[in-house]
């Protein structure tokens, strides 16, 4: 019997055809893949907190042979130390442009804009955001960010959205059940 995911009847013919094509996700970090607050401790330490559901989805999309790419105007330790655990071969920090950097990481890869995706909250993001096929946020990213993208997750930054993106782009090419298969219960 085949999966239905819960938010199939969300997922319309046009974000489906945009998501068939995708070949690459660019990211941004904070406001993403964590909820956008950094916290400080008393000795100055950043800390923040990534979801480990994004994780996973982002290793089935590689698994799946999309490229993931992670693109942040902030520079963080902890930051390249997620993206280092988690095998993502891309990390631009440092980067407030964030289209110039997009299309600085595709120079050599021979993606059209219609191939990549590219997920933020804030304007920062809306250049990059725009330029790419497949437009995604959150529903606590920036109200204008919002109206621009193409898909707005149900779940908010840093709870599990990026993991949402990821099941989209899998079902529209076909490879959720497959990503999702090395974990059902088999047994009759």
């Amino acid at each position: 019997m085949p999966l239905t995911h819960p938010l199939e009847a969300h997922w319309d013919a046009s974000l489906k055809t945009k998501a068939a094509g995708i070949r690459l996700i660019a990211l941004d970090v904070d406001g993403i893949m964590s909820d956008g607050r950094i916290y400080f401790s008393a000795s100055g330490d950043e800390l923040k907190a990534f979801n480990i559901l994004d994780g996973l989805g982002l290793k089935q999309l590689m698994r799946a042979g999309i490229t993931v790419a992670v693109i942040t105007g902030r520079r963080s330790p902890l930051t390249e130390k997620r993206m280092s655990d988690l095998g993502i071969p891309h990390l631009m920090q440092g980067r407030e442009d964030k289209k110039e950097a997009l299309l600085e990481l595709i120079g050599d890869m021979d993606l059209a804009p219609s191939q990549i995706a590219y997920m933020g909250d804030d304007l920062p993001d809306l250049p990059a955001l725009c330029f790419a096929g497949l437009g995604i946020t959150v529903p606590n990213g920036y109200w204008l960010v919002r109206e621009q993208a193409d898909y707005c997750t149900h779940c908010s930054g840093g709870q599990g959205a990026v993991r949402e993106a990821c099941d989209l782009i899998l079902w529209a090419q076909g490879q959720l059940e497959t990503a999702l298969s090395p974990y059902q219960d088999h047994q009759t």
